[in-house]
């Protein structure tokens, strides 16, 4: 079998302000996927209050639509230097609830997702067709206002958006890039579910203690979501970033997809979950990549019961495939990651075998 075309990555933490990644380079990066701290969210006050005076005055006047204004210009710097590290026709992956807040006694919707677009467009991004992330909860208390009574009540927000933006035109491919490429393909029937408008997948709260971390929870979304994403907007050994990292899901993601990854946090406390986080990684790669292919083996054999046409086969594997681009696609596990120094990892791989896998 043909040796593995990314045999290793390199995985950076910065404990830094991502208003200004002077640590990157110009068009280095190929993807950037993050989550950052939702303006007009109270949880994230604190925050945008020590970023800008101008946030905690507004706040302090009840005037909504200044903060929210406020805290958005300081994201705009985020957003300008995302658009600079990006190499041309990389993706630009924004995962961003709106937030509802009374203030000042008046109750409001403050558009979060649709201020982000405005921006990034306006720093020269082409903004694609989004994601619907629907976060269902039953609880009985997710419905505001009066209750029975019309006119008062307010519809639940049970969803949040991924903005899908490019910098510039469709990313041109190298002929080493071109090979990577094809071992990079999905499965037809993930990529049926992964490019669906609407995600159903339940997101994270993870509350701290005891890590030295300075914000006691925070809002995660789980790793499924990463995984995907990483999957579908970029190529084994391309540079994935999160310029608000948190707990190092991103970089896990990317880690665990034969990318490389660089991630920013201002919390030291936050980014060391991230490292070990990183450096378990051997134990959820080998799970991750079982299922995937046990789901596949799944979706061939109901597709047999059913008599479909299945007209190509893995060069790799050798288990049967429904296009001719996924003949080429192949797996790589994590041998192992260590940390050659402080936030700074290494991770090496191997192709996966299918010994647990039987071939249906």
């Amino acid at each position: 079998m043909k040796d593995i075309l990314v045999p290793e990555t390199s995985h950076i933490l910065y404990n830094s302000d991502s208003r200004k990644m002077d640590k990157l380079s110009d068009e280095s990066v190929n993807l950037v996927l993050t989550s950052p701290p939702y303006p007009m969210v109270e949880m994230w006050d604190d925050l945008f209050k020590s970023w800008d005076k101008n946030t905690k005055n507004a706040l302090a006047k009840n005037l909504g639509n200044d903060a929210f204004e406020a805290m958005h210009l300081q994201l705009d710097r985020v957003w300008g230097e995302c658009f600079r590290v990006l190499k041309e026709g990389g993706i630009l992956l924004v995962n961003i609830g709106d937030a509802t807040r009374s203030i000042g006694g008046e109750f409001s919707l403050f558009s979060n997702h649709s201020r982000i677009l405005q921006a990034c467009r306006n720093f020269g991004f082409t903004s694609l067709p989004d994601i619907l992330w629907r976060k269902q909860t039953n609880s009985p208390t997710k419905f505001m206002g009066s209750g029975m009574y019309p006119v008062g009540a307010y519809v639940t927000y049970e969803h949040e958006y991924i903005l899908v933006l490019r910098k510039g035109g469709l990313r041109k491919y190298s002929k080493s890039e071109t090979e990577i490429r094809r071992n990079s393909a999905f499965f037809w029937e993930e990529r049926n579910v992964w490019f669906s408008d609407v995600w159903d997948l339940k997101g994270e709260r993870q509350i701290f203690k005891d890590v030295g971390a300075s914000r006691e929870r925070t809002a995660a979304f789980p790793l499924d979501f990463a995984y995907r994403l990483v999957n579908m907007f970029s190529i084994k050994g391309d540079a994935v970033l999160d310029p608000f990292l948190g707990t190092g899901t991103t970089s896990l993601a990317a880690l665990l997809s034969s990318r490389n990854s660089i991630g920013y946090d201002v919390d030291p406390g936050i980014l060391e979950i991230a490292r070990k986080k990183l450096l378990s990684a051997v134990n959820v790669s080998s799970t991750i990549l079982q299922n995937r292919l046990q789901s596949h083996l799944d979706f061939i054999l109901d597709r047999k019961k059913q008599k479909k046409e299945i007209s190509h086969k893995n060069k790799y594997y050798g288990f049967p495939v429904i296009t001719s681009q996924e003949t080429e696609l192949t797996f790589e596990s994590v041998d192992s990651s260590y940390e050659n120094e402080h936030f700074s990892l290494k991770a090496y791989y191997s192709r996966f075998n299918l010994q647990n896998s039987s071939k249906k």
